[in-house]
């Protein structure tokens, strides 16, 4: 196992908060500036979100159509989807996963567009579901992947919903040359990590986690998506 001494720890949990302080202010900019606004395509969203990254904070979106925005039904579409535009009582999701790559974190949001009070809910529950999570999480330090992510089954059928994902979260802030390691069922908060999510790598550096709350109204025909930072917050 490599050796690293404490500022090599501590350069690369600062480098893992500012990827998600920039997400933050970036959704709140976003959220401010009503991009997500109903009779808007999800592409026009993307590019306006492009834009606003570079010229507001300096973040290069990288090649031409990556995409940020889904809505409605492409909530709960998996890979590529198809364009859609925004309507007046729409779930939206903002991931900004690709933008932060170049800081090796995630971070997504969930909007609901209009008054639909079960729409605003499912809004509300993703953010009780993932409070939830890191309580647990901070209480036990010896907890599991395993053990979180049945937690947080649990705390998903509380609130009358379906888990949208089959983990809930996964490794992140490795070196790029490392990445080995996260194709193994210990780099995600899964049923099959029970290996405590607070430990050392191989290559010597602490184990940071992403928190990943994928959440499904079935009875609405769409879902909502809570990530960001499980230990480092």
């Amino acid at each position: 196992m490599a050796t690293l001494d404490r500022m090599d720890l501590r350069l690369r949990s600062l480098h893992l908060l500012e990827g998600q302080r920039m997400a933050q202010r970036l959704f709140a900019h976003v959220v401010s500036a009503r991009v997500l606004a109903p009779g808007r395509s999800e592409r026009e969203a993307d590019e306006r979100i492009a834009l606003i990254a570079q010229e507001v904070f300096g973040v290069r979106a990288g090649p031409a159509g990556r995409r940020f925005v889904r809505s409605g039904p492409n909530t709960l579409v998996g890979g590529r989807w198809p364009d859609r535009v925004i309507g007046a009582r729409d779930v939206v999701v903002l991931d900004f996963e690709s933008l932060l790559a170049p800081y090796e974190t995630g971070f997504a949001r969930t909007v609901a567009v209009g008054d639909g009070p079960e729409r605003r809910r499912l809004v509300g529950d993703l953010a009780v579901v993932a409070g939830a999570a890191r309580e647990a999480f901070r209480a036990d330090e010896g907890i599991t992947g395993r053990e979180l992510h049945a937690r947080i089954r649990a705390l998903a059928a509380e609130a009358g919903r379906t888990p949208g994902a089959w983990h809930a979260g996964r490794l992140t802030g490795t070196p790029p040359a490392t990445h080995a390691e996260t194709t193994r069922p210990e780099a995600f908060i899964g049923p099959d990590n029970d290996r405590p999510l607070r430990r050392t790598l191989e290559e010597g550096w602490r184990a940071h986690w992403i928190l990943e709350i994928h959440l499904v109204d079935e009875a609405h025909g769409h879902a909502g998506v809570h990530t960001e930072l499980l230990d480092l917050v």
